[in-house]
């Protein structure tokens, strides 16, 4: 277990350095928002392929399947840096280099969810989970921070570089772990992707949740890759600021965790579904126009928030599905959510250009609110609508 931890540390910390760094880069070169919509499209548009990482999640070994995720990122950050170097990379080609990173993203995030089935039984996998958030939350915390630094004093293309040398030795650290091969080796890929769909819309929860979970990721990607960047950029602190934010999240959920690693509400579906409310407190003080600071003292509650909704949720799903369907139900839960990204990217680019990246984060958190207060109502009439269709099933037999 212990290198699964140290990878993710390291792993976490290379994606702060490549979220300032792309959206950095971008602008120094002079694209503007409609270039950082396109180049964050490009990176969005492979997670298309989760589904397919979710079938080789449980085809594969897991950690092999994280190891070539890691070793492709590795590849195409180190090109990514390679360009900005040059100082006058051509967007299509930062567009291409994104997009191999996106293929990145879309095999290692529901195969990441599925391994500590293998590696830990049914009672330890809560305590498991959280702490695999809480060492993701301490290495994006310190990605966060770092990167803010060196986009400041060096450029965007140092931390491009060092985001692809910590990938490169996130992969080697993956190595050391040891997973079975899970699934049946003799079925098909299409009839396991069709299998995982069958376990996933059996349960309405999940797929209402997933529905909610594709709002507010939609949201939060507007905040986050358009919004929040453009923002610190006009006269709110600058790449620093940014990284400070952004760092806040984190932070919060180093201590989330902890209370999802001993928290046992009696209602872990509907607690899981009012989490996600929390996110929208930043994207709303961003649309009020505060300052930077306040928005960074406010980051920290949806990470705390957000870091036990990681531990219920994932821990729900590993109750719920056995380990060799579990990936491929993630996948599904994660696919529509990132489906819609890049269609996201690249309308937000032309919408912070025209009303401003503040009215952007207030749309935004618009969306989160309704998607909530949507799905709970739903989570509150299922029991009924069940009761309901037992019992015209009953007058139908009589």
């Amino acid at each position: 277990m212990a290198p699964l931890f140290i990878s993710r540390v390291i792993s976490s910390a290379s994606v702060g350095f490549g979220q300032l760094a792309l959206a950095w880069g971008v602008m120094n070169l002079g694209y503007g928002a409609h270039g950082l919509s396109l180049v964050m499209a490009c990176n969005a548009f492979p997670a298309l392929l989760i589904i397919c990482g979710g079938v080789a999640g449980d085809r594969f070994r897991r950690h092999h399947v994280l190891m070539g995720a890691e070793t492709l990122a590795c590849l195409s950050w180190l090109a990514i840096g390679a360009a900005l170097f040059t100082g006058r990379a051509p967007l299509a080609l930062l567009c291409v280099l994104g997009a191999i990173g996106g293929v990145a993203t879309a095999m290692f995030l529901p195969t990441l969810r599925g391994i500590i089935a293998d590696l830990l039984d049914s009672p330890s996998r809560p305590a498991g989970n959280a702490l695999v958030n809480q060492t993701q939350s301490v290495g994006l915390l310190i990605g966060l921070i770092s990167s803010g630094a060196m986009v400041t004093a060096i450029g965007p293309a140092s931390a491009a570089s060092m985001r692809g040398v910590l990938c490169g030795l996130s992969a080697v650290l993956l190595s050391r772990l040891a997973t079975a091969r899970p699934g049946n080796p003799g079925a098909g890929p299409l009839r396991e992707l069709r299998a995982g769909w069958r376990e996933f819309g059996a349960c309405p929860w999940i797929w209402l949740m997933t529905l909610q979970y594709t709002a507010i990721t939609t949201a939060v990607v507007c905040y986050t890759k358009i919004a929040g960047p453009l923002y610190a950029t006009d006269g709110h602190g600058g790449a620093w600021a940014w990284g400070v934010i952004r760092a806040c999240e984190p932070l919060g959920a180093v201590l989330g965790a902890l209370v999802g690693a001993r928290w046992r509400p009696e209602k872990p579906i509907q607690v899981a579904a009012l989490l996600p409310l929390s996110v929208a407190f930043p994207m709303l003080l961003m649309g009020s126009g505060a300052a930077w600071q306040l928005i960074a003292v406010a980051a920290v509650i949806p990470g705390v928030c957000q870091a036990v909704y990681y531990v219920l949720w994932t821990s729900l799903l590993q109750e719920r599905f056995s380990p060799h369907m579990l990936v491929r139900v993630n996948s599904w839960n994660m696919v529509t959510s990132y489906a819609l990204m890049p269609l996201i990217m690249l309308v937000s680019g032309p919408l912070a250009d025209t009303f401003g990246p503040e009215r952007l984060a207030f749309w935004a958190s618009g969306a989160v609110v309704i998607a909530t207060l949507s799905v709970l109502t739903a989570l509150r009439l299922l029991p009924r609508m069940a009761a309901i269709a037992k019992d015209e099933s009953k007058e139908a037999l009589v």
